[in-house]
């Protein structure tokens, strides 16, 4: 996959018209995060698993693993030139190589989102946003969740809603003063995301296999929260690069 997203952004690039910009969401930022990702559902792979053996099928860990492995291999052989191609590659990649339901939601976020980024070759927090909030609609419209059904749309929706207040609040980032922006925003949706997570525990689920436990679903981590969360904390690792 594509190189280390500060290569160009260190003191040593501040020569030329553009020093001084803030950090650049390119192709390379978004193969680190997807390869941040992957290392994050590797590393938690059997803690996912647990979670999904309580009120699942005991398998969305080693899935995403296989799926994120998939990804990698055909990033490395693809190298899609921009964000929103590398990204609707990922996703029609873990569609095609994950099974169960996290292939089709996972696959369909990442889709959307590329699709929401068109040919841009760098994103802004607002283009990010947007983009994250397709892949957001696009869950919900194939899951037919909401908040509160105990799915991983309980850690999504309160991620995208809080880089929206964030880009909101703070605006957009001008110069490299401003990469704490960067990473505040993206921080603020990897917590909401965290929080929505551990929040899905006292619920009762109303999707999914979880759904046949009925009352017993209550009291177990959603596991596809669990993964939504560690995918939007490595975007945030990587944003403070």
């Amino acid at each position: 996959m594509a190189g280390d997203p500060g290569t160009n952004s260190g003191p040593e690039a501040d020569t030329g018209p553009e020093a001084g910009v803030g950090p650049a969401m390119d192709v390379a930022f978004f193969a680190s995060w997807i390869e941040e990702a992957a290392r994050a559902v590797s590393t938690d792979r059997e803690r996912l698993t647990a979670l999904d053996a309580a009120i699942g099928d005991a398998d969305h860990g080693s899935n995403l693993d296989r799926g994120f492995t998939a990804v990698a291999h055909a990033l490395g052989t693809a190298d899609p030139a921009t964000p929103g191609a590398l990204l609707t590659l990922v996703g029609t990649t873990l569609i095609r190589k994950v099974g169960g339901a996290s292939g089709p939601l996972y696959g369909t976020f990442f889709r959307e989102a590329g699709r929401a980024l068109g040919d841009d070759a760098q994103v802004s927090l607002a283009r990010l946003h947007a983009a994250l909030e397709a892949g957001l609609a696009g869950v919900r419209a194939l899951g037919s969740a909401a908040e509160g059904d105990k799915t991983m749309v309980d850690a999504l929706a309160p991620a995208v809603r809080a880089l929206e207040e964030a880009v909101r609040d703070d605006g957009e980032p001008s110069d490299r003063a401003d990469r704490a922006k960067v990473a505040g925003a993206i921080g603020a949706a990897a917590s909401a995301a965290r929080a929505g997570a551990g929040a899905t525990i006292p619920l009762q689920a109303h999707k999914g296999r979880a759904s046949y436990l009925g009352p017993r679903s209550v009291g177990h981590e959603d596991p596809g929260a669990a993964s939504t969360a560690l995918i939007l904390a490595a975007l945030h690792a990587v944003a403070t690069r």
